[in-house]
C-alpha cells in the first residue's frame, strides 16, 4: 500500500475521531444543561404553609421527599425514612451505598427526634427506607411495612420485637395515634408505564448495595387518626380504584413525584380517588424535589424530567374543580406546621 493510501486513511480516521468527540461534547454539554434547566420553588403557584406557633395540638415537618416527622408532643411518627441521600453518579452507576450515620445522627439531634414511636415507609424503595435500619437502631421505634421492609430491617440489625409485618386491615396504636395501612400501587412512572425497581426484596438486605437491591415491594396508603383529626398519607402517585371511598381524612400529603410525565387525566384521577374520595380539607404536595441532592438541599427535578410547575397548575385546576372548599399548600423543609389546623394557616 501506497504512502499515500495510508496517510489518507489516517486522515479519514482522525476526521472521524474528531467528529466523535466533538459529537461527545456536544452531548455532554446539551445533558448539563438539561440538568441544570429547573424551575425554582418559589415560582410554584402553591404557596407555602405557614409555620407552626408552638400552640398546636399535632404538628408535622417535612424533611424532603416524602419524609414526613409527626409530634403531638408526647409521641412522634416518621413517615419513610430517607436522610442518607446517594448522590447522582451512584444512583445512575448503581454503586453501593451506606447510611450516612453522621447526617442520620444530626438530623435525630436537630430535629429532637427523641420520642420515636413507629417508622412507616410507604414502600422499600431507597428513596423511602434507605435509613429505616439505621434510625430504628437509635430508638425504640417499631417498623411497620411489608415483608420487604421487614428485610431491610432485618438486614440491619433491627431487633426482631420492633419489626412489624402489617396484616390486612390491623391497626396499630401508638399514644394517641391509631394507624392502619390500605394497599395501595406505586405510580406506575418507570418505562412504559411499568413499576421502577419492582419485586420483592427475599432477603435480609445490608448495606452497603446498590439502590437496584431496594425492590418496591408492597405500597401503602398510610392512614393516622388522632383524637385532633385523621391524615392520610399517599407517599406514592398509584391509584387503586375505591380503596379509600370508605374513609375520611382531614389533612393529605400528596406524593407527586414523576406523575407530570402521567398526564393531565392521570393527575385528575389520581386527585378524585385520593382528595375528593376522603373529603379532605388540606393537601399538601410531597415528593417533588429532587432526591440525589444533599439532605436539607429543596431543588426541583429538571424540566426535561419531571416539570413541577405543570403538576402544581393541574392540582390547582382539580382542586378549583372538585373540591373548592380545599387549601393546597407546600411544606418548606424543615418547618413545623399545623397537621389540623383550626383556621387558615395563613390567617
Amino acid at each position: 500500500m501506497s504512502a499515500i493510501s495510508i496517510s489518507s486513511i489516517q486522515e479519514a480516521v482522525m476526521r472521524v475521531l474528531v467528529s466523535l468527540m466533538a459529537a461527545v461534547v456536544f452531548l455532554g454539554l446539551l445533558l448539563s444543561v438539561l440538568w441544570r434547566d429547573r424551575e425554582k420553588i418559589e415560582d410554584i403557584p402553591i404557596p407555602p404553609i405557614t409555620a407552626a406557633t408552638g400552640q398546636e395540638r399535632v404538628a408535622a415537618t417535612w424533611l424532603g421527599v416524602s419524609t414526613l416527622l409527626i409530634d403531638d408532643g408526647e409521641t412522634q411518627l416518621l413517615i419513610d425514612g430517607f436522610i442518607s441521600r446517594p448522590n447522582l453518579v451512584d444512583i445512575l452507576l448503581n454503586r453501593p451505598v451506606d447510611n450516612d450515620a453522621a447526617t442520620i445522627n444530626h438530623v435525630l439531634n436537630h430535629y429532637r427526634i427523641d420520642r420515636l414511636a413507629a417508622i412507616i415507609p410507604v414502600h422499600s424503595h431507597f428513596d423511602h427506607a434507605m435509613d429505616i435500619g439505621a434510625i430504628a437502631n437509635r430508638s425504640s421505634a417499631s417498623i411497620l411495612g411489608s415483608e420487604s421492609t421487614a428485610r431491610i430491617s432485618r438486614g440491619a440489625r433491627v431487633p426482631e420485637d420492633q419489626v412489624v409485618v402489617v396484616n390486612g386491615s390491623a391497626e396499630y396504636q401508638f399514644g394517641e395515634f391509631m394507624v392502619r395501612l390500605v394497599e395501595s400501587r406505586h405510580a406506575p412512572v418507570g418505562w412504559r408505564g411499568s413499576i421502577p425497581i419492582p419485586g420483592t426484596i427475599d432477603k435480609p438486605l445490608s448495606l452497603p448495595a446498590p439502590i437496584t437491591a431496594f425492590r418496591a415491594g408492597d405500597s401503602y396508603s398510610v392512614l393516622i387518626t388522632h383524637p385532633e383529626g385523621t391524615t392520610l398519607v399517599q407517599g406514592s402517585a398509584g391509584i387503586r380504584e375505591g380503596a379509600l371511598a370508605d374513609f375520611h381524612a382531614d389533612t393529605v400529603f400528596l406524593g407527586v413525584g414523576l406523575i407530570e410525565g402521567l398526564g393531565q387525566q392521570y393527575v385528575s384521577n389520581y386527585w378524585q380517588h385520593t382528595i375528593t374520595a376522603t373529603g379532605a380539607k388540606l393537601v399538601i404536595p410531597v415528593h417533588f424535589d429532587d432526591y440525589s441532592r444533599p439532605f436539607g438541599t429543596v431543588e426541583l427535578m429538571p424540566r426535561s424530567i419531571d416539570n413541577f410547575r405543570i403538576t402544581a397548575e393541574w392540582l390547582i385546576e382539580n382542586r378549583n374543580k372538585w373540591d373548592q372548599d380545599t387549601r393546597l399548600y407546600l411544606p418548606e423543609f424543615g418547618v413545623p406546621f399545623a397537621l389540623y389546623p383550626g383556621a387558615d394557616p395563613e390567617a
